[in-house]
């Protein structure tokens, strides 16, 4: 049977709401303008369409609303008894079953108004059968107020339920309010169920989930339950007994031994047994709980006598404390493993497991005379497990260690390095850094010598020769210092705010980039440059020419325009001119610049939020066949 996810059910509108966003939504998705001209066959074609997508928004939605909400004859019966509680059943079958009407009435109006409109006559007879048909469309709708508002509630309320499998491994808490479930729930679980010290805090079902061996367990921690009749017990403790009655589980039945819940280990009992034919076929474990208050050896004979009687029935019982822990792990892998073995011997009694015995046969071979032919072992085979066999007993692995020794092992793989010496596998590996062993490097005696220089370092403190000379100055002298610190704090903020001003960061000094005329030559006539008087001239002259050249150009630049024309040499045209043949190629190039120009600046002035139409006159508004009538734009 499958999960219900009551998450995924969509919000269902209030009947105001249904009416406006269906009677927009025609608006929108219809045409809208009749012209003069029209055929009166278009006219009811027109008025048709509009009822129809009317009516077909209805159904669509209407459905979906049944669709999405479970019906409690197809859901698990644990679902469907917990919304009973919790809803009632009766309201909301009814409150269902009036969607569908609504629906199946919208549906019948359709079509009975588009059967008339067939025989529409004129225009105006045509729109008031439109008119009527969609205003008792929405009167049905309005109809619905209510069970659209009670279906919205119970979609809330569904969607913040916990997600519970009633067919996977279970652990269900239950027992009287403020005996400690919750706090059970939230050590053997990530859940984060509210604890406080007074009846009723857990108000419905929590869901934990945890691992044991390797599967997924979920624990459900149930409101507490009193002892009354079942007509008398509310909502919040008929969800417990729903879920006792439904979940296939192991029941942890939590009882307080020190009686801080305000309800006596007798009253306990009692609801125990007036629950119990909940826990048939399941496997029950009753826990102890508080402990750390109260052991059961410290009860009264009498009270002590009600947990022997438990346990002589065969259920076991086991002392436990939320607060310090003790035995929650215990009772934990105790339920866990209960509920495995029941779930096996319920598996093997049922008809599945002979099923998959017929499937598998056995084949025996008929005896063909009274010889005996035993089992044929190859001699290969044979000396192999007798290579095997080894008198020496089974060397202990690490994991037998860790469990011997507990929390004093420790793991040591040098132990078992193959060297030739043996005492050499408790030896420090060596430090190596670039090639070199760093012990090689270190004194023997550096610990001897560190102890020396502390001493010495002792005896020159003690005799005051780091004491500062500062309190001997005169008040003169201290307050020049003073006013130096004072400057050079004043001088740093000043050069700290330069660099944040300097758009282009911090410049490099000039004095980074000089460098000596002779480390020069030295590094290039090693690297094999011939550095001879004739040379130095020569990249003298070479630098020299370099520089009478830049000053050349920075002339002409800072010079009018009229000189700079004058100083172009004559054999090199100037860029604009360059690659161009006549007077009417020159021409061509301008009105190409220009053009793209245009261009280019029209797309750059346009931003992000721009919707400027070029085209003065869009070809997809204005292009097409048309009939009489008005050219203008909608």
């Amino acid at each position: 049977m499958a999960l219900y996810n009551f998450k995924k059910i969509m919000v269902v509108p209030t009947a105001k709401d249904f009416i406006d966003v269906t009677l927009s939504k025609t608006q929108r998705k219809t045409p809208t303008v009749i012209h003069k001209h029209y055929q009166i066959h278009r006219i009811r074609h027109f008025y048709m369409r509009k009822v129809k997508f009317t009516q077909q928004n209805y159904h669509d939605r209407l459905s979906q609303i049944l669709t999405d909400f479970p019906k409690l004859d197809d859901i698990h019966p644990f679902y469907a008894d917990l919304m009973n509680v919790l809803y009632d059943k009766d309201h909301y079958k009814l409150a269902l079953g009036q969607i569908n009407i609504a629906k199946n009435l919208i549906d019948n109006v359709a079509k009975d108004y588009v059967r008339l409109m067939k025989y529409g006559d004129s225009l105006y007879r045509c729109k008031q059968l439109k008119r009527a048909a969609l205003g008792r469309m929405c009167t049905i709708l309005k109809r619905q107020k209510q069970s659209l508002e009670y279906l919205e509630q119970v979609r809330q309320h569904l969607s913040r339920l916990p997600t519970i499998d009633p067919n996977t491994r279970t652990l269900l808490l239950c027992g009287y309010p403020n005996v400690g479930k919750s706090s059970f729930i939230n050590k053997v679980t990530r859940a984060d169920v509210d604890v406080q010290p007074y009846a009723f805090t857990t108000k419905s079902l929590f869901v934990g989930h945890m691992d044991y061996k390797y599967l997924r367990w979920q624990v459900v921690d149930t409101p507490g339950i009193l002892d009354h009749p079942l007509e008398e017990r509310n909502t919040i403790e008929m969800q417990a007994i729903t879920a006792l009655a439904h979940l296939r589980s192991a029941v942890l039945y939590i009882m307080d031994v020190s009686e801080q819940c305000g309800h006596t280990l007798g009253q306990q009992l009692e609801l125990f047994n007036s629950i119990r034919p909940l826990f048939a076929n399941k496997p029950l474990i009753v826990v102890a709980n508080k402990c750390d208050v109260k052991r059961i050896d410290e009860l009264s004979e009498e009270n002590q006598k009600i947990f022997t009687d438990i346990s002589a029935e065969g259920i076991p019982v086991i002392e436990t404390s939320t607060l310090t822990e003790e035995g929650v792990m215990k009772v934990k892998t105790e339920a866990c493993d209960k509920l495995l073995t029941h779930r096996v011997d319920s598996k093997m009694k049922g008809r599945k497991v002979h099923d998959v015995l017929n499937r598998l046969h056995l084949a025996v071979p008929a005896k063909r005379d009274q010889k005996d032919r035993p089992a044929f072992i190859p001699e290969k085979a044979l000396l192999r497990r007798k290579a095997m066999e080894v008198d020496k007993p089974k060397r202990k692995l690490e994991r037998d260690l860790e469990v011997e020794l507990g929390d004093d092992y420790i793991l040591d793989l040098q132990k078992y390095w193959d060297l030739m010496n043996e005492e050499e596998k408790q030896d420090k590996v060596p430090e190596i850094w670039e090639g070199h062993n760093i012990a090689d490097y270190i004194d023997p005696d550096i610990m001897k010598k560190l102890e020396q220089l502390e001493k010495e370092e002792d005896l020159k403190q003690r005799a005051g020769e780091y004491d500062s000379d500062e309190e001997s100055e005169d008040e003169e002298m201290q307050e020049i210092r003073v006013l130096a610190k004072q400057i050079k704090e004043k001088k740093l903020l000043k050069v700290m705010a330069s660099k944040e001003k300097d758009v282009h960061g911090p410049r490099m000094p000039r004095t980074a980039t000089k460098v000596e005329r002779k480390t020069l030559e030295k590094e290039m006539s090693g690297l094999g440059l011939d550095m001879t008087d004739k040379d130095k001239s020569h990249y003298a002259d070479q630098a020299r020419r370099s520089r009478s050249v830049t000053r050349k150009r920075k002339r002409e630049q800072s010079a009018p325009p009229a000189s700079k024309t004058r100083s172009q040499s004559a054999s090199r045209p100037p860029r604009d001119k360059s690659g161009i043949r006549d007077a009417k190629m020159a021409k061509k190039v301008k009105t190409m610049m220009k053009s793209s120009q245009r261009d280019m600046n029209r797309q750059g002035k346009k931003g992000e939020a721009d919707r400027h139409v070029f085209d003065l006159k869009p070809k997809h508004l204005l292009a097409g066949k048309r009939k009489s009538g008005t050219t203008d734009r909608r």
